[in-house]
């Protein structure tokens, strides 16, 4: 009886010596996916385009690393490499986060973590980009249906307007309400949110120059700003 009992007893501390190692290996993991997820959206697309281009798109322009400078800088196929790569660096660590855990508040987390990869890059200094291609890359990979058809507006708004920064702004304040409205788990209802927020703060400086009628729209010319800058104090 009592070798039994110091048998129940052992098997107890090896559960919970099993539980606690389990819990320790999924924060681990959890951990590990937000890194990820900040590493690979901190990969500057725009710039690796611009330079197989020929163009250092940071010099050019709004100086931006995003799509739609460097359509003014490269041209439009380098912009359509950019934008797929941009979202696919979204999309990737979500896709992987949801297939390895279950744990929505740590997917949700992954996704807000490419985009603030993308917009303060450690490779760039923690500058970079806007965030609204690499937005959509991880929307699409909490919720495929709803964030392809953000996608979508995204792009009426742009065909219509001209104004890629108007398309992001319509978007960044509809995000939260789609997800809502098509029953999407809370923490994904807090990611529309937080990263609609850190992409329309990224935003600012072009809601001001839409506001004063100063905003670029796509297909205008670049300025290189380093030549215009030496021609000023030439003159």
């Amino acid at each position: 009886m009592r070798a039994f009992i110091l048998l129940v007893k052992g098997t107890v501390n090896v559960n919970k010596h099993a539980g606690r190692w389990a819990i320790l290996a999924a924060m681990l993991i959890g951990v590990l996916l937000v890194l990820g997820g900040y590493v690979l959206g901190a990969i500057p697309t725009g710039l690796l385009v611009g330079w197989a281009y020929g163009v250092d798109v940071r010099r050019v322009g709004s100086g931006n690393i995003g799509t739609a400078n460097v359509m003014r800088a490269a041209g439009k196929w380098a912009a359509v490499l950019t934008m797929l790569g941009d979202m696919l660096k979204g999309l990737v660590p979500v896709v992987v986060a949801r297939s390895l855990i279950e744990n929505e508040w740590i997917i949700a987390a992954v996704a807000l973590a490419a985009i603030a990869g993308h917009c303060w890059s450690v490779f760039l200094g923690f500058e970079g980009g806007k965030g609204v291609a690499t937005g959509a890359g991880t929307s699409i990979g909490l919720a495929p249906v709803v964030g392809l058809g953000l996608f979508a507006f995204w792009w009426v708004v742009v065909l219509i307007s001209r104004y890629t920064s108007l398309g992001a702004i319509s978007v960044m304040v509809l995000s939260p309400i789609a997800f809502v409205l098509s029953g999407q788990p809370w923490p994904y209802v807090a990611y529309a949110v937080v990263g609609g927020v850190l992409v329309l703060w990224r935003h600012r400086e072009n809601a001001r120059a839409l506001l004063r009628g100063t905003e670029r729209k796509i297909g205008e010319k670049a300025v290189k700003e380093k030549a215009v800058k030496e021609d000023t104090r030439a003159g």
